[in-house]
């Protein structure tokens, strides 16, 4: 009697601090729905959600949609920009005058580089002989793309692996499951034959309140493994920034509608 009322007073402890982990989760829906948590509330029920089937083969195309990939996409094509800016400083910066020909802001030059301005112009002398900050500038805009170009593949090769990882996960986890609710069903089973013995005279109930403890212990690993299932299954979606598909994502204007 004393391991029986051992096992029950557990089993109650277990159950409290599961009410603290679905109070927490309940709160971070209401905070995802834009609700506050004292006034969100959902009611508890069987297990009975379904995951969205994954398709045989998910197009790489769909990890464009990432807003990490659109960023560092981005940031390469203005890295690229920035490398056409730093070139055109080379090429000086003159005006066609009817009146004087070529004409420049920086007129003191003329006196100052008198041989420079005859031979290759004041504009064009300014811009060769500048102790190589252009030089510096151009180098250092290829090196801002040459970061650019690695940070984008990282953030590429991240997407891969983390749709790789999780459709590993949901394939290995069905498996799992299936063969968890064996063991349930096994033991289910076991706990009967003991409790009949029990109720027989031909057994103790020690032999019960083992089965019961294996029951229960199969049955919450079930759980999670289940609970495992559907965090990859989120998490796939997140990987492929969104669903399976373009057509699954709602439009700017559904989304005002919601609102």
């Amino acid at each position: 009697m004393a391991q029986a009322e051992a096992q029950l007073r557990a089993a109650q402890a277990e159950e409290i601090d599961l009410g603290v982990q679905r109070a927490q989760y309940e709160h971070a829906i209401a905070v995802l729905t834009g609700e506050p948590p004292s006034t969100f509330f959902l009611p508890p029920q069987d297990l009975e959600a379904k995951l969205p089937a994954t398709p045989a083969g998910v197009p790489s195309e769909l990890l464009e949609r990432r807003p990490d990939i659109a960023a560092t996409e981005r940031a390469v094509a203005q890295a690229n920009t920035q490398i056409g800016i730093a070139k055109a400083a080379y090429f000086p910066s003159v005006l066609l005058s009817g009146s004087a020909g070529f004409g420049n802001s920086s007129l003191a030059s003329w006196f100052t580089w008198p041989s420079r301005f005859w031979s290759v112009g004041p504009s064009i002398a300014e811009t060769i002989f500048d102790a190589g900050l252009r030089k510096a500038t151009v180098q250092q805009s290829r090196a801002n793309y040459d970061q650019a170009v690695a940070n984008y593949r990282q953030t590429v090769l991240t997407a891969f692996q983390q749709v790789e990882d999780n459709l590993a996960a949901l394939r290995i986890l069905s498996q799992a499951i299936g063969r968890q609710d064996a063991a349930v069903e096994a033991a289910a089973r076991s706990l009967h034959e003991a409790t009949v013995r029990y109720k027989a005279g031909i057994d103790p109930y020690l032999n019960v309140i083992s089965a019961q403890t294996i029951l229960l212990n199969d049955q919450q690993t079930a759980v999670n493994f289940r609970m495992q299932e559907m965090v990859a299954s989120v998490q796939l979606i997140k990987a492929l920034g969104g669903g399976w598909n373009a057509i699954q994502i709602p439009s700017p204007k559904e989304i005002r509608a919601r609102d």
